[in-house]
């Protein structure tokens, strides 16, 4: 009963999403890991954040990539040199992290 308690929170949780436009003013570091966490160089690209998903179309990523969507399943793994980009429902990169 505590896990399922656990599982339905994680999920309410994961079901919040915030719409960040092109022209929302986004707190310096907002959606990046801290630096010493930044495993991934997951910093590199903070420019991206608020840009359409598109937008990494257009960039070079080598290595591990994962793009998040809203409600999507994702494994639980832990690699610390592969870099997340969370998506909005509004299709806009929301953050950007590793693991």
């Amino acid at each position: 009963m505590k896990n399922l308690s656990v599982i339905a929170m994680i999920l309410l949780l994961t079901a919040c999403d915030i719409a960040v436009g092109p022209n929302t003013p986004t707190p310096m570091g907002a959606g990046l890991p801290d630096a010493a966490d930044d495993t991934c160089n997951a910093n590199r690209y903070a420019s991206l954040i608020g840009e359409d998903a598109t937008a990494l179309e257009r960039v070079l990523l080598l290595g591990q990539v994962r793009v998040i969507r809203p409600n999507q399943a994702v494994t639980m793994d832990f690699r610390p040199e592969r870099i997340n980009f969370n998506i909005s429902s509004d299709n806009r990169i929301r953050s950007i992290s590793c693991s």
